[in-house]
């Protein structure tokens, strides 16, 4: 036991800002692995006769299902959003701050950057079709470069829920875990008779993982020993191959994902061990200089760089096959040795998009919104995901993205988060506000 209570204390978050560097470290690593991910998956193709259609390559290989595994990041983003967000509502909370105040600062941090995407998009993509390219490619290209929307909704809805589940949490927090991991089955055990009813598990699933970071945050699992943390991996991946080999679920995590199904929570247990293994390794390393550094830099535009790679990468791969440069076929050793350059082109396309629209993350919140109405943050929720519901049942199309932006933007002046300069100077925050950042910006991320 004496191990373990040095890995509690291998790496703590520092107090003026509530952040962790280790679990920022894991974060980057995650969102490194999604962009090199996506890399390897988007092949657009031109036909003969014209038409335009895309190929996941990676998914076409016999080894991708067991690497899937690996790179199947996102419950780890969401066990991570867990941890940080838990935090940042005890903190909004010990300052006197309401749920309504929280749900805002959670809406905001998202919609800013969301809403610039969806607006360039849709001017570039109707562009696009006025200077009269094929209809077809142009919707194909606006459900593609859209694609990673679908994971700002579902870390909205997960991120929402804090403060009731917090609330839960606090009274019993295994008993929490285990009443959404059971909603969960139970959505898997009805989803045959009832195929609509799977989306509800886009709630449950990543709610169900989000409450495992409440109580990795609270310590639960950095007091297990190196040996137990070890043991829980095992038996979690052990679970998980045997749903997968008994033919209850298919063993392709990338099917598994739209809609989630248990073995995502089971994948988030197995990472999440993983990472409490690696705990005492990652606050050395994320201590280093220019690791530090790093996450310094791109920590504060991780969401614009989450947002923009897939529509720069469909973008950038469409505009190559309208020019002569050599394009080897999707799967050759050719095509993989180009994916490094590829890589690289999308970094370098990232960098000014950061420069340009990553501001939006640093935007703070208007000091004199903090007193928001609880009437005004569920009306922003509902009109968020009025086009969310549409996409999940309709799919994505330039018009909703264009119906996105109008409510996105309403969202966003419902909350009041275009703040307009009074005069007589700022405006007085909330009392009981620490000095420092102390209040609903802190931590948000």
């Amino acid at each position: 036991m004496g191990g373990a209570g040095k890995r509690g204390t291998a790496s703590r978050p520092d107090p003026a800002s509530g952040r962790d560097p280790a679990i920022d470290l894991v974060r980057f690593a995650c969102l490194a692995l999604v962009v090199v991910g996506h890399s390897m998956m988007i092949s657009p193709v031109l036909h003969p006769d014209g038409t335009v259609t895309t190929e996941n390559t990676l998914a076409l290989q016999d080894w991708f299902v067991p690497v899937i595994w690996i790179f199947m990041v996102m419950p780890l983003f969401f066990v991570t959003g867990g941890m940080t967000g838990l935090q940042s509502w005890r903190r909004l909370k010990e300052g006197g701050g309401t749920a309504a105040q929280f749900i805002r600062a959670r809406l905001l941090r998202l919609l800013l950057p969301a809403t610039a995407l969806l607006a360039v998009m849709v001017a570039g993509l109707a562009a696009a079709a006025v200077l009269g390219v094929d209809r077809q490619a142009v919707q194909l290209m606006a459900a593609g470069a859209a694609m990673p929307l679908w994971f700002l909704a579902a870390y909205l809805a997960a991120q929402l829920n804090i403060p009731v589940l917090a609330a839960l949490h606090a009274r019993a927090p295994w008993l929490a875990l285990g009443l959404l991991t059971a909603l969960v089955v139970a959505v898997d055990c009805l989803r045959g008779a009832v195929p609509a009813l799977s989306y509800a598990n886009l709630v449950f699933v990543w709610c169900a993982v989000q409450q495992l970071g409440f109580l990795a945050a609270d310590g639960h699992f950095s007091r297990l020993s190196p040996s137990g943390l070890a043991g829980m991996a095992v038996a979690a991946n052990l679970v998980l191959g045997l749903v997968t080999g008994l033919g209850l679920y298919t063993g392709n995590m990338l099917v598994n994902l739209n809609p989630p199904n248990l073995t995502l929570f089971l994948l988030g247990v197995a990472q999440l061990a993983a990472m409490e293994l690696a705990r005492p390794a990652l606050g050395p390393l994320a201590a280093v200089g220019w690791v530090r550094r790093l996450l310094a830099l791109v920590g504060g535009r991780s969401l614009t760089v989450y947002l923009w790679h897939l529509p720069l990468l469909v973008g950038m791969s469409g505009l190559l096959l309208l020019t002569p440069v050599y394009k080897p076929a999707a799967g050759t050793p050719e095509w993989w040795w180009s994916r490094p350059v590829v890589v690289l082109a999308l970094v370098l396309l990232l960098l000014p998009v950061a420069v340009a629209f990553g501001r939006l993350e640093e935007r703070p919140t208007a000091p004199h919104a903090y007193r928001c109405r609880p009437a005004s943050a569920g009306a922003a929720v509902v009109v968020v995901f009025l086009p969310v519901a549409d996409a999940a049942l309709n799919g994505l199309s330039l018009g909703l993205l264009a119906a996105g932006t109008v409510c996105f933007t309403a969202a966003i002046l419902l909350l009041g988060g275009f703040p307009v300069r009074r005069r007589g100077g700022a405006p007085k925050p909330v009392a009981g506000r620490g000095r420092g950042g102390g209040g609903i910006a802190s931590g948000v991320k």
